[in-house]
């Protein structure tokens, strides 16, 4: 390690620039304090920047606002519910207490405003206590020239999740981009919409109409610039500094050598997990070896290790080490490799999960954790554990599947690459994918039948608020069912990913790191991916990473604006 050849002060420094240290330090500055915010990465806005920007954050002022209210029991009903024996009192009271308040502190105090998504239930709709909309929010549409020259600084959204590089937001917004080619109206707002990012494209190189996690982190930058926020790229924490059994600040190790930085009110730690800690991965995730993370780079475990360092404690009793996602792997031309997150066709009608044996194994329309979780439980005595998502031309002209795209765009590319699979028979399909021929022939059979009628009699699609509206609101019976028989056919294969890692730090409902015997290490904070997640390894809505990221973000600098040093 370099000698420390330089000292600096402040109040209160973040270590990450996701959403949680984002709002730790907008919090933080807006109370009074001189906050420094560094970042390992050469851009700002980790994982978030990536994410579909969602945030569950219910009994809102936005929900409120669309009329509607509800009695803060009932979500936390809900949360006891699905959490079951990892439901943390303490945590989950901390958590809705703080959540509309963490709203309104952003919209009245920074550039963060939100829109409501106010017909977005939670997942499990058939639990006492369980939201039919309003419980989630995002961040508004941000025009990126608003933040000047700190545009470099921001992390640029998931090439296999755009179009061009142009971010589409769930809702309206994407559902005008699949029906392009059915409604003029919603080829007028395409046009519109490609129009202006390819103009964007030729002035400034990337897309300047921000939606998603790239606003929301596009928006807390321009309040952390405003709030007199020192913002540094390009450095990582190397170590923290204590004293008597308190973190007093932390070395930075920067591009001109390591500073070390004296913080007056403590640390937060907004690393963004463990995603690539190949070592802790590998103690902690189900069949780590064909895992494929959603999460930048940069997330390689140094909140946890700094924390650690102080007696911090890793949470490892959660129902889940990481927020599962089924992913398939791109490669794209040229020899580039992404990963694509199959969040929302997967609940399209048209389309099922089987695997090599040619069965059906969950039910596609429920969330994202859920379909990794039966992948993962039925593959267990299998090498790999994969599956494939079956459809045939009519849906994936209709509604794309995985990185390949709905009409009028060409599929030729991605079936010479491998990434897509084709066969003119169900069983020619299964031949060129691995899959039992004869079980898939009869696997879809069986379903097209109910299909027809509108039932799903093995795994029940399309009979919550949730599944349907994944679906597809032109399609009946079930807007989450329709036969797969228009030939040719097509399968994508999909592995086990995730969004990021739940087991984090223990904390307390200020945020504050826990030390063996459960008590708070002085001066040292966790939010984000770095704490232990208040949903104990499960995932019962939308945007339950976010919502406590920016939650516990805002508590964290909150208490630390408020206490005496």
């Amino acid at each position: 390690m370099n000698d420390v050849r330089k000292a600096e002060n402040c109040d209160l420094l973040v270590v990450g620039s996701g959403a949680a240290g984002l709002a730790a330090a907008v919090t933080a500055a807006q109370g009074g304090l001189r906050v420094i915010l560094a970042e390992k990465a050469a851009v700002l806005g980790g994982t978030t920047a990536w994410s579909g920007g969602w945030i569950w954050a219910p009994c809102s002022d936005v929900a409120r606002r669309h009329g509607i209210e509800e009695d803060p029991a009932e979500p936390r009903r809900y949360l006891a519910g699905v959490l079951g024996n990892s439901f943390n009192a303490g945590l989950v009271d901390a958590f809705l207490a703080a959540a509309p308040e963490m709203v309104a502190f952003m919209e009245r105090q920074t550039a963060l405003c939100f829109d409501c998504g106010a017909r977005i239930p939670d997942t499990y709709g058939h639990l006492p206590g369980a939201g039919q909309g309003g419980r989630s929010v995002i961040a508004q549409p941000y025009d990126a020239r608003a933040l000047g020259p700190d545009i470099a600084l921001l992390r640029a959204p998931l090439r296999e999740t755009t179009f061009w590089g142009m971010t589409i937001q769930a809702g309206p917004d994407l559902r005008a981009f699949l029906t392009a080619t059915r409604s003029l109206r919603s080829a007028v707002h395409v046009a519109q919409r490609l129009g202006r990012h390819l103009w964007d494209l030729a002035r400034h190189g990337r897309g300047m109409q921000l939606r998603n996690g790239n606003a929301l982190v596009a928006r807390l930058l321009r309040s952390a610039r405003d709030l007199g926020v020192d913002i540094r790229p390009s450095h990582a924490a190397a170590r923290l500094v204590t004293r008597d059994g308190a973190v007093i600040g932390a070395v930075l190790s920067g591009p001109q050598g390591d500073i070390r930085i004296h913080a007056a009110r403590g640390v937060v730690l907004a690393c963004g997990g463990f995603p690539h800690d190949l070592a802790r991965r590998a103690a902690s995730f189900p069949r780590p070896d064909t895992h494929l993370p959603l999460a930048v780079d940069s997330a390689t475990g140094d909140g946890l290790r700094l924390g650690e360092s102080a007696g911090g404690q890793q949470a490892l009793d959660l129902a889940a080490a990481g927020a599962w996602c089924p992913v398939s792997k791109v490669v794209w031309p040229g020899g580039d490799t992404g990963v694509f997150p199959h969040i929302i066709d997967r609940g399209k009608p048209g389309v099922i999960g089987v695997l090599t044996n040619g069965r059906r194994f969950c039910n596609e329309g429920l969330g994202y954790h859920d379909y990794v979780r039966e992948m993962l439980a039925a593959t267990a005595d299998q090498p790999e554990p994969a599956s494939w998502l079956v459809c045939d031309h009519r849906f994936l002209r209709r509604y794309g599947l995985g990185i390949v795209r709905p009409a009028p765009l060409p599929i030729g590319g991605w079936s010479r690459a491998g990434y897509l699979r084709t066969g003119k028979t169900p069983a020619a399909l299964a031949r060129a994918c691995g899959i039992d021929p004869d079980a898939l022939t009869a696997t879809l059979t069986r379903f097209n039948d109910h299909a027809r009628q509108g039932v799903d009699p093995e795994f029940h699609r399309g009979t919550t608020a949730y599944m349907r509206l994944q679906g597809d609101p032109d399609i009946s019976p079930n807007p989450c069912l329709a036969p797969i028989d228009r030939a040719p056919y097509y399968a994508v294969r999909v592995v086990p990913g995730s969004f990021g890692t739940f087991a984090g730090l223990q904390t307390d409902g200020h945020a504050r790191v826990l030390d063996g015997t459960g008590a708070p290490i002085r001066g040292l904070y966790a939010a984000g991916t770095d704490m232990a997640s208040v949903m104990g390894g499960q995932y019962p809505a939308g945007g339950i990473n976010l919502g406590p990221a920016l939650t516990f973000g805002y508590v964290a600098g909150r208490h630390a604006a408020q206490e005496h040093p």
